[in-house]
């Protein structure tokens, strides 16, 4: 047995994941629930907050965004520490720290102490979502169990998402705005419990130092471009913004020049002279592109067009995890036939139907077919996640399963936050074009700039208007929404079909599962263990 490998994992070439091991995994599912719904938690809760703390307009919106923003910023560099000093043991650090983040954002007496403490979150989240998946891949030696194993965890992210806001409007109903913050801590007890006695200590032997100037490198490429593409999406094209973009582009050939120098660097660099490797991560960002970008407005379009409250359009969204929840399990089992390629071309194939679908939506009525488009869309994409998560954590040594997940993490979340931008951007250009808001009877000429820029917008100013033409204005404002809601449904098609292409070609040498054949000991090489170990060359392996 290596120093890399405890006495409580699954050991040998053949060793199958037995009933601990699946506890196990439900252990590890509580810290993904609550990282993910903590992305949506506060939907409902703002409003709350801002009554009793009266944070500035600024202020607000980093509640927000701080704790996702930090969440993508030190991703990788929690990933590679994981390496270093143990999967299972910075997962219970993570947990000390989302727990008492989420503990001081409960009590939290001004909007500085509750930014504060969502970036605590945002660090804490950031050690436990590579720390769960890697773990996985330690847990599950043999490949269709792994594929199972993840999957669960996959659709567990979706749920958490989805469900996010739901609770936060259960909790909102009977306590106050503290509790949606509350509610996180005896989970993150209980996996500081019940961890140490389930979870494998797993750790990279020859990993060697840790590299600090790495770190500050991946900070400086990462965290501009996500700040610069989250801005853009609420405030548009701005000179500030792109420049930060920009600035963050420019670290990312030093940051890779490091690693390629580095003696012990952050990420091995050559894993991406594999091409499914390569092809992998990139399907991956696409996917979170358009699942991400686009819940933007389906989210609106359900509360600001069908005039929904926030919590019911939340509830309507449920369908669509149960409907993920059945399908993802099938995408398992069809990959030990098919090519993972074709599947997840075919997942692409859907998303594109399905948003094709949505440019059909109308301004009144259109609960039906913006749902079935949503599930599609969901049901299409959240298979594809799954199979390109196991396609690069089960080709890349267990060792490096912490890095290796930490950098799909850390591509999921810029994916999302450029379709936010991208699709925010283009939607929104629609809307302020849109020919429904030339001249809505008896709306002046003040109340029509207004409504030019959002819906919201819109919306509030028709609120002032009397009789009729608050009215007009609003209907005005609906039929321009739904334009938007087709301009990014085109968008995202096209991505979606440019998606399913690169999948066929840069996965194509991908096989099916041979459900008969072990999964190679621990030590043999990525090469041995990838199925398109046949195809590479010499040197251009996951090893």
């Amino acid at each position: 047995m290596t120093s890399s490998q405890s006495e409580n994992a699954p050991t040998g070439p053949e060793a199958r994941a037995g009933r601990k091991e699946w506890i196990a995994l439900g252990v590890l599912l509580l810290p993904v629930l609550l990282v993910s719904m903590d992305l949506t938690v506060l939907y409902f809760a703002i409003p709350s907050i801002s009554e009793e703390l009266r944070p500035s307009g600024s202020q607000q919106l980093w509640m927000i965004d701080i704790y996702g923003f930090v969440l993508a910023g030190v991703l990788l560099t929690m990933g590679a520490l994981g390496d270093r000093i143990g999967r299972r043991r910075l997962l219970l650090i993570g947990a000390v720290v989302f727990g008492g983040g989420s503990l001081l954002a409960a009590y939290a007496n001004s909007p500085e102490m509750v930014i504060s403490a969502r970036a605590f979150q945002g660090i804490g989240g950031a050690t436990l979502m590579p720390s769960t998946l890697a773990l996985i891949r330690n847990l599950f030696r043999e490949q269709t169990q792994r594929r199972t194993a993840i999957a669960v965890w996959s659709t567990g992210m979706a749920a958490g998402a989805a469900l996010g806001p739901v609770v936060s409007g259960a909790l909102l109903a009977g306590f106050w705005w503290g509790s949606v913050f509350l509610i996180n801590v005896p989970v993150m007890v209980l996996l500081l419990v019940a961890g140490p006695f389930l979870l494998p200590e797993f750790k990279d032997p020859a990993a060697g130092k840790f590299d600090l100037v790495s770190a500050v490198l991946s900070l400086a490429a990462i965290l501009p471009v996500v700040y610069g593409f989250k801005k853009i999406a609420v405030d548009g094209f701005t000179i500030p913004y792109v420049v930060a973009i920009v600035v963050g582009l420019a670290f990312v050939p030093v940051f890779l020049r490091r690693q390629r120098t580095s003696a012990d660097p952050m990420i091995d660099v050559s894993l991406f002279r594999n091409r499914a490797f390569g092809a992998s991560v990139t399907v991956n960002m696409l996917a979170c592109f358009t699942l991400v970008g686009y819940s933007l407005f389906s989210t609106q379009y359900m509360q600001s067009v069908l005039g929904m409250s926030a919590l019911k359009s939340a509830l309507w969204t449920i369908p669509g995890t149960i409907a993920v929840g059945a399908v993802v399990p099938l995408a398992t089992v069809l990959v030990r036939t098919i090519r993972p390629a074709v599947i997840i071309a075919s997942g692409f194939g859907l998303a594109t139907v399905a948003l094709l679908m949505l440019t059909q939506v109308p301004d009144e009525d259109g609960l039906v077919l913006i749902l079935i488009g949503i599930i599609a869309l969901a049901v299409g994409l959240t298979p594809v996640l799954t199979l390109v998560t196991e396609l690069v954590v089960g080709q890349v040594p267990p060792e490096r399963a912490g890095t290796a997940s930490a950098l799909l993490q850390t591509c999921q979340e810029l994916g999302g936050a450029l379709g936010v931008a991208v699709l925010g951007s283009i939607g929104a250009t629609a809307y302020r074009n849109s020919s429904a808001l030339d001249d809505p009877a008896g709306v002046p000429d003040s109340a029509l700039d207004a409504a030019r820029e959002t819906i919201g917008g819109a919306l509030a100013a028709a609120a002032r208007l009397p009789g009729e033409a608050g009215g007009n204005l609003v209907d005005a404002a609906r039929s321009a929404f739904t334009t938007e809601v087709h301009a990014a449904s085109v968008a995202g098609a096209v991505v979606m079909a440019g998606a399913a292409v690169v999948a066929l070609v840069g996965l194509r040498s991908v096989q099916q599962d041979n459900a008969k054949a072990a999964e190679p000991a621990e030590g043999e090489g990525a090469a041995a263990q990838s199925p398109t170990a046949g195809a590479q060359e010499p040197g251009t392996g996951l090893a």
